[in-house]
């Protein structure tokens, strides 16, 4: 399973941006896909997670109301759009994924175990800048 994200850039304080991840060697059913970040000198953080296959999403206390997750499962690409941008978003986002497990769902994984060593795939980020 490879992920490719996509959509990075910088912008101003306020800005928006749409981050794209492009899953490709498997189809999403029964993976939990999550956004992490992380900034100079701070531990990578889970930011959101959703589960495709029902669409159930979670969001970290710290982005809520600013961060939306969908999936496009005919393309095999989970979006991340942030508005609102703040200079403290600025980070590098990475998109990762968790395998279908046999006793536990997407959805478990997202609103239970959704930490970075739960991940069995990632990408390699994006790098979000936001100008004060």
């Amino acid at each position: 399973v490879q992920l490719v994200e996509s959509g990075g850039g910088l912008v101003q304080a306020g800005g928006s941006l749409r981050l794209s991840c492009a899953v490709s060697g498997s189809t999403f059913d029964g993976y939990a896909i999550g956004w992490f970040r992380q900034a100079p000198g701070k531990e990578r953080e889970g930011v959101s997670c959703i589960s495709p296959t029902d669409s159930n999403t979670y969001y970290a206390n710290s982005v809520k109301g600013r961060f939306t997750i969908s999936s496009d499962n005919a393309k095999n690409t989970v979006y991340l759009q942030i508005n609102s941008l703040k200079p403290e978003d600025t980070a590098v986002y990475y998109c990762a994924a968790v395998k279908p497990h046999t006793y536990l769902s997407a959805t478990y994984y997202c609103h239970v175990s959704f930490r970075a060593t739960s991940m069995d795939y990632w990408g390699k980020g994006t790098l979000v800048t936001v100008s004060s």
